[in-house]
């Protein structure tokens, strides 16, 4: 595949605004909270996307200003999440990679490589979700799944590894995540009859240190939900990036639905390790435990949402939690130490495909599912939340992400698996009368209570996620095309920035020569924002 480079040399803006060279070393990305630099797709290890500045406050929040625009030639709809060191921004669109002056959106260097054709599902969208850097080299996943390393001060492409071979369904959307000195990388086509995996390669050479396959081989532990060679289009993918525990060495990554996707007579059981998170050890990537919210999922429940990691009281103790708000309607909180259930709280009224979460965590089935005619389902196959970034605050002790309410109709015909054809067993339909509903979110995981809800105006089409900071803030994008703040404590509306432009992203912050900036992309456009 022929490749193009186009770069400005940064070496001469190191004479101008830019001072510093785009570079981090793995013990800089232990840092909480993360404060001038956002160095990970969530900021830090944790996933609670929470910023320790505090420049930007309730009361001046209001004097927010767009400080710069920058707009990708290549997509109309990013849904990447910048990272930020030393004051250059990198962020992706597509298959091409961007490095910006963070004070100015100047571009420094710019990495093209040519869309891929042929791709099946979301891969043939071209999306991505951003970058990782260690050291001075950036590295990102293809839409075909290729692990790509590029030198941070030029863009220059250091090596180019292919990494999900065998199954031409397989694609890549994701941010990879820097753990020690591995770089850990997953695959989209969850709903295309993929086989499932998470790697680990080595940050300087690309070989691939290790491999954990999410669908279990024939005679292992969970297989018997995998006859034949159903083992092989199982799906369970890892399309959104994992979070980690330095201290008990461990990833926590979820995995998404099974394949097909609507039709569960072909998997029986509760096909692991499709809707589950992961625990799994850092070095040599063994399973150290699992908790599955969707067994034998039917309705498309991922449950790659963001695994939130919180060291806090629970019960009166005071635990290593992990923290999930799940596509299937429910909040969970786990002990990432072993996986033990300790909670679920329903945080949606439209929710009939359970009755509720029994004591060892396994949903109360109702009878609700997929018919040749068409059955309600809620939430729908959208979900009651879904990939769109959640964050926590350790001041207010909130978990704030969006949450949709919406039915859709639900239908099953069986499919054979077909390489460059998705697996669905068909699909869904919008439901008449059913109006759908976007609502900001602020739970407590220690008491399992809401301590407010926001209610959306416009149509849950939204896909913005939250950031929140020190400052007492949360930022997101709305369900009306616009950047908003609210007061974290109490989620009253205090600013917003209408974009024109649908959001399908996180928004992140950083600072740069005293400054603070917020940053979110919406469109085909990256905004970053700051006070006066």
């Amino acid at each position: 595949m022929a490749l193009a480079v186009s770069a400005i040399a940064l070496a001469s803006d190191l004479n101008g605004p830019v001072k510093a060279m785009p570079r981090i070393g793995a013990s800089d990305l232990l840092i909480q909270p993360v404060g001038n630099n956002w160095p990970l797709y969530n900021g830090d290890y944790s996933g609670r996307r929470y910023s320790g500045l505090a420049q930007i406050t309730p009361e001046n929040v209001g004097q927010l200003r767009a400080e710069w625009i920058f707009h990708s030639p290549n997509s109309n709809l990013l849904e990447a999440t910048p990272v930020v060191v030393n004051g250059i921004l990198l962020m992706t669109s597509a298959n091409d990679a961007f490095a910006l002056d963070a004070r100015t959106g100047r571009m420094l260097w710019h990495y093209s490589r040519p869309v891929t054709e042929g791709l099946v599902d979301d891969a043939s969208s071209h999306h991505n979700r951003g970058v990782a850097i260690l050291g001075t080299r950036v590295y990102m996943e293809t839409d075909n799944a290729h692990l790509l390393c590029l030198d941070a001060r030029s863009g220059h492409l250091i090596w180019d590894v292919p990494y999900a071979l065998g199954n031409k369904n397989y694609g890549a959307t994701s941010a990879p995540l820097i753990v020690e000195n591995k770089v850990l990388v997953g695959t989209s086509a969850g709903d295309d009859g993929v086989r499932g995996f998470l790697a680990a390669f080595d940050a300087e050479s690309g070989k691939e240190v290790w491999r954990f396959w999410t669908i279990p081989a024939p005679g292992e532990y969970g297989s018997s939900s995998w006859p034949g060679e159903m083992y092989l289009r199982g799906g369970a993918t890892t399309w959104m990036p994992g979070t980690y525990d330095p201290e008990l060495n461990t990833v926590y990554w979820g995995t998404s639905n099974p394949s097909p996707v609507f039709d569960g007579a072909p998997r029986p059981g509760d096909d692991l390790y499709a809707n589950c998170v992961l625990a799994l050890d850092a070095e040599t990537g063994k399973l150290k435990w699992y908790f599955q919210f969707t067994p034998h999922d039917l309705f498309d429940y991922d449950a790659t949402q963001t695994p939130v990691l919180i060291d806090g009281v629970f019960q009166g103790a005071t635990r290593k939690l992990l923290v999930q708000a799940n596509r299937n309607g429910f909040v969970y909180v786990l002990d990432r130490v072993n996986g033990k259930f300790l909670s679920a709280t329903r945080f949606v009224d439209k929710l009939n495909w359970a009755s509720g979460i029994d004591a060892s965590g396994r949903p109360i089935r109702t009878s609700v599912e997929p018919t040749t005619t068409g059955t309600l389902a809620c939430p729908g196959m959208i979900g009651a939340t879904n990939w769109f970034s959640p964050s926590y605050n350790p001041s207010t002790h909130l978990l704030y992400f969006l949450a949709l309410e919406q039915c859709e109709l639900l239908f099953v015909k069986p499919q054979r698996f077909e390489e460059g054809q998705e697996f669905y067993a068909t699909g869904s339909k919008h439901s008449r009368g059913d109006v759908a509903r976007k609502l900001l979110m602020a739970f407590n995981p220690e008491s399992k209570t809401f301590a407010w809800r926001y209610p959306q105006a416009g149509a849950g089409d939204s896909w913005g996620g939250t950031m929140t900071t020190a400052g007492g803030l949360v930022f997101f994008g709305n369900d009306s095309e616009a950047f908003e703040a609210v007061d974290a404590k109490t989620g009253k509306a205090l600013w917003h920035f209408t974009t024109g432009q649908e959001m399908h992203a996180s928004p992140m912050s950083y600072w740069v020569e005293g400054k603070q900036y917020v940053a979110i992309a919406s469109g085909s456009d990256l905004l970053s924002f700051a006070l006066p």
